[in-house]
């Protein structure tokens, strides 16, 4: 979906800073923070929070907190996983895991802990 049809399906305003922010994330093959892309983009920190979290309230964007207590951000795709490396802080997308079902209880995030392909090798 383009990002205009996706604004407009929400009723939301397009800004400038709405474009930038939805655009990085649609080209991101893992979350990201702030500090990832910080230098990337022409908004401050304030202006970044408030519309990653206008996102997450119209269910645009899905985030977690990882290991360095920076939250991370994604564009809402399919339910998935994702595992976080508890010596080097990686975050990868294991997408090909299926999301687990819980009588009774609705499960919003997988997030698997452990040590990365790389850390291991070292």
């Amino acid at each position: 979906m383009q990002i205009e049809e996706l604004i407009e399906e929400k009723n939301l305003k397009l800004t400038s800073a709405r474009r930038e922010l939805l655009e990085i994330l649609a080209n991101e093959s893992k979350p990201i923070s702030f500090e990832d892309i910080k230098g990337k983009i022409n908004m401050d920190k304030a202006t970044f929070y408030r519309n990653a979290l206008k996102f997450e309230q119209e269910a645009i964007v899905n985030s977690f907190e990882s290991n360095d207590k920076k939250k991370y951000y994604e564009l809402q795709e399919s339910p998935h996983a994702h595992f976080i490396c508890k010596e080097c802080n990686a975050i990868e997308c294991l997408k090909d895991i299926e999301p687990i079902k819980v009588d009774g209880y609705k499960i919003e995030d997988m997030i698997f802990k452990g040590s990365c392909k790389n850390c291991l090798q070292k």
